[in-house]
């Protein structure tokens, strides 16, 4: 079944571990485990290589106990040398034992503390290429090529860093810290070893899912991308709520600069507007550009309407003006009884009102 695809495949790393220690029994025994839970052709061919590594080592004839024990374990390294060298070099071998016995991270990169972004990835990629398992079939290399994919996105990450060099060489502080097993479970990448060599060798992981593996868990989404990216999703949206007033504030000065016309006409005469004209119904004055009559293409009548209403409805305004401040004086005159007050707010003039009534008999 799928499930149980993780526990087969920790299953051969820990086959791969008891081959290396020299201890095929065990190393067989979770090879048949792994089968159980989940057949791969990995598990087949390190069970083949052990079957074969077996039936060369049983002698044909038993003079004693002891010559049998020399000339099976004889017979397996012979055997074991021979599959080691159709397989993977001796450097390769070392490699992988290496990393295997590296105390930090540090350790596994063959750095020093003081190494800079540029020396850790410098030491990343030459053992990336010695280490990955298409080309290092050495039994562990696959768990080897992870620890250096942790050691490298921890150490180029400064926060990550600066944590691991505070705990990473205290496992106790680790586990109570992290959680976790080892200095190798303590401080993980956020993306897998297979994803981290292909950022440095040319092609990246496509899409923005990324997963990683937390001990025999299957591969899940960290809650810790996920609660970021959710943070940065509402901080844009507050973001954008306010600034949504700005934004239709702008947005309507804009409608209303390109609705806004030039006008046609107007009541005063200055540089722009010099020609006079008079409505034909009630001769008022008004004052259009040089020219009107070639680019004008709309209704006079109905422009000569708008002039009307608009000299009409100014007429009004200065009216009320001028009777609020004769009204105004007068009432000062009249409570304060003062008589020459009296006589100015009665000398006082109406032009607009005056004007407005004569348009109203002319109607």
């Amino acid at each position: 079944m799928e499930s149980n695809r993780d526990e087969a495949e920790r299953c051969i790393e820990l086959a791969e571990s008891y081959i290396l220690d020299g201890k095929c029994e065990k190393a067989e025994k979770f090879l048949l485990k792994s089968e159980k839970l989940y057949s791969t052709q990995k598990a087949k061919d390190l069970l083949d290589r052990l079957q074969r590594l077996k039936s060369a080592s049983k002698p044909n004839v038993k003079t004693s106990e002891e010559p049998t024990v020399k000339k099976r374990t004889t017979g397996m390294k012979k055997e074991d040398d021979r599959v080691h060298e159709a397989d993977y070099t001796e450097e390769q071998l070392k490699a992988v034992k290496r990393i295997k016995k590296c105390k930090d991270y540090y350790d596994i990169l063959g750095v020093s503390k003081e190494a800079t972004d540029s020396d850790i990835k410098k030491a990343y990629k030459k053992l990336a290429l010695t280490l990955h398992p298409d080309k290092n079939k050495a039994p562990g290399a696959a768990e080897a090529f992870k620890a250096i994919g942790n050691a490298v996105a921890i150490l180029t990450d400064v926060e990550k860093r600066k944590q691991y060099d505070l705990y990473g060489g205290d496992e106790e502080k680790i586990r109570h810290t992290h959680h976790h097993e080892s200095f190798t479970r303590g401080f993980e990448s956020d993306v897998t070893a297979e994803e981290l060599f292909n950022m440095f060798f040319g092609s990246f992981p496509s899409g923005s899912n990324v997963y990683v593996r937390r001990g025999g868990n299957p591969w899940r989404r960290t809650t810790e991308q996920t609660s970021q990216q959710t943070h940065r999703e509402t901080n844009n949206y507050a973001v954008l709520m306010q600034m949504l007033p700005v934004l239709i504030l702008i947005a309507l000065s804009m409608m209303s600069s390109l609705l806004v016309s030039d006008p046609v006409y107007s009541l005063n005469q200055n540089h722009k507007f010099p020609v006079l004209r008079k409505t034909i119904n009630l001769q008022i004055p008004y004052y259009v550009k040089e020219n009107f009559n070639s680019d004008y293409q709309g209704s006079i009548r109905r422009l000569e309407v708008s002039v009307e209403e608009e000299y009409i409805s100014n007429l009004r305004n200065a009216c009320y003006r001028e009777r609020s401040y004769r009204e105004t004086l007068l009432w000062k005159a009249r409570n304060f009884g003062d008589t020459q007050l009296l006589a100015k707010a009665q000398a006082i003039r109406t032009p607009s009102c005056d004007t407005l009534q004569e348009l109203n008999t002319r109607a």
